[in-house]
C-alpha cells in the first residue's frame, strides 16, 4: 500500500478496528501525516496492523435516499466520488407520512407568511418596506438596500449554521433560517416586480427580433442552476434532519456553484430585457451576494470536509464547463442519465408553470402597497 498508519501503542493494535464516520472517499495521507490525520478527513477509516486507508464512496442522501454504490466504490465510467450523488429519488424509499407532513408544513408556512408579513392589515411587511424606502426617494436605492439586507441575513445565518445547530439543533435552526429569510426574499421580489419599470431607461431592446426568445431560453436554463435545493425538499422543510451536503454529480460537474451561475444568467437577461436603472440595481445586489456566496460556500465546505473538498475543488470549477474543457472533470459514461431524475423533471415543470403564472404573480404583487 502507498502509505500506512503508525500507531504508537504499548501493545500491537487489534487485528481490525473499524470506525464508521461520514463516508467520503479521500486519498491516503502521506507517510509523514500524524496518526490522527485520517480522522480529520471525515472518511470511513479501516485500521489494521498492516492496512492503509480504504475510503468509501459517499452515498447520496437527497430526498430519494441513498444512491447506488458500485462494488469498487467508483462512479459509472468516472473517477471515484468524494461527494454525494445528487438528485437521486427512489419511490420505494419514500414515506407517505413524510410527504403528508411536508404538505402540512408548507400550508402552515404560507398561511403564516401571509398573515404575519404579507397582509397589510395584520403583517409587518408593509411597515418594513416603508422603513427601508424612507432612507431614500430613489427606487434604485431601495431596491439595492432590500437586496443587501436579504444578503446579510441569508449569508450571515448560513455562516453561523454550525454554531446555531449545536445550540438549537439542525431542524430548529432550519426553521429559524426560513422564518427570517423567506419574508425578506418575498419583499425583495415583490418590490422588484412592482417597480421594475420605474427607473431611468438606459436602453430599449424589446422590439428587436430574437431578444424575447433569448431571454426566455436563458431564464429557463437559469432555473436548472438556481434550485439544487430541490434535491432534498424534505430537508428544506425540516421533515428530514437537514444536512450540509457536498454534491458532486449532475449540475455540479458543470459548475461547483450552480446557484451563482443561475442567478447571474437570470439577472443579465432580465436586465437586458428591462434595460433600466432599477434592473441594474437589483442585478448588482443579487450578483454581488452570490459571488460572495462562492467564497463563503467554499470556505464552509473546506472546513467541514477538508481533504475531500480539496479533491472535489480540484476537479470542478466555478466557471461553467471550465473543468470539463481543461480535462480536470472526467465525465462518466451515460452522464446524461444524472439529469433524467425526478428533481430535474420537477424543475422543468415548475419553471414552465412559473412562466405561465407570470400574470398571476404580477397581479398579486400589484395588490400590495410595496
Amino acid at each position: 500500500m502507498a502509505s500506512h498508519l503508525l500507531l504508537r501503542l504499548p501493545a500491537p493494535p487489534p487485528r481490525a478496528l473499524v470506525l464508521r464516520l461520514p463516508r467520503l472517499r479521500v486519498p491516503s495521507p502521506p507517510s509523514s501525516a500524524a496518526p490522527s490525520a485520517p480522522l480529520l478527513l471525515g472518511a470511513r477509516v479501516i485500521l489494521s496492523s498492516a492496512s492503509a486507508i480504504q475510503p468509501a464512496r459517499a452515498r447520496g442522501s437527497s430526498i430519494g435516499g441513498a444512491g447506488e454504490e458500485d462494488s469498487d466504490g467508483e462512479a459509472d465510467g468516472g473517477p471515484p466520488l468524494v461527494g454525494e450523488d445528487s438528485a437521486v429519488f427512489r419511490l420505494g424509499d419514500q414515506r407517505v407520512a413524510s410527504w403528508v407532513y411536508f404538505s402540512g408544513i408548507l400550508a402552515v408556512v404560507l398561511w403564516g407568511l401571509n398573515v404575519l408579513w404579507i397582509d397589510p392589515a395584520t403583517g409587518v411587511g408593509t411597515r418594513f418596506l416603508e422603513a427601508v424606502a424612507a432612507v431614500s426617494d430613489s427606487h434604485e436605492v431601495t431596491m439595492l438596500l432590500l437586496t443587501i439586507i436579504f444578503a446579510i441575513v441569508h449569508s450571515g445565518m448560513a455562516s453561523l449554521r454550525e454554531n446555531g445547530e449545536r445550540m438549537v439543533g439542525a431542524r430548529a435552526y432550519r426553521v429559524m433560517f426560513a422564518a427570517i429569510s423567506l419574508p425578506l426574499a418575498v419583499s425583495t421580489v415583490v418590490y422588484f416586480i412592482n417597480h421594475r419599470y420605474d427607473g431611468i431607461q438606459l436602453w430599449q431592446v424589446q422590439g428587436i427580433s430574437g431578444i424575447h426568445e433569448l431571454v426566455w431560453i436563458s431564464s429557463f436554463i437559469s432555473f436548472f442552476f438556481l434550485y439544487p435545493s430541490t434535491f432534498n425538499l424534505l430537508e428544506v422543510a425540516a421533515v428530514d434532519k437537514p444536512k450540509f451536503h457536498m454534491w458532486e454529480t449532475g449540475i455540479m460537474r458543470i459548475t461547483r456553484h450552480p446557484q451563482m451561475v443561475g442567478q447571474v444568467i437570470w439577472c443579465l437577461v432580465h436586465t437586458l430585457w428591462i434595460g433600466n436603472s432599477v434592473a441594474v440595481a437589483a442585478s448588482v445586489g443579487l450578483i454581488g451576494h452570490h459571488l460572495f456566496g462562492v467564497w463563503n460556500g467554499d470556505k464552509r465546505l473546506a472546513l467541514r470536509y477538508g481533504e475531500a473538498f480539496e479533491i472535489l475543488k480540484n476537479r470542478t470549477s466555478v466557471v461553467p464547463f471550465a473543468a470539463i474543457i481543461d480535462g480536470r472533470q472526467k465525465l462518466p459514461k451515460d452522464y446524461y442519465k444524472e439529469f433524467i431524475r425526478l428533481p430535474y423533471i420537477a424543475i422543468t415543470a415548475l419553471t414552465l408553470g412559473a412562466y405561465f403564472a407570470h400574470p398571476l404573480m404580477q397581479a398579486s404583487s400589484y395588490k400590495l402597497p410595496w
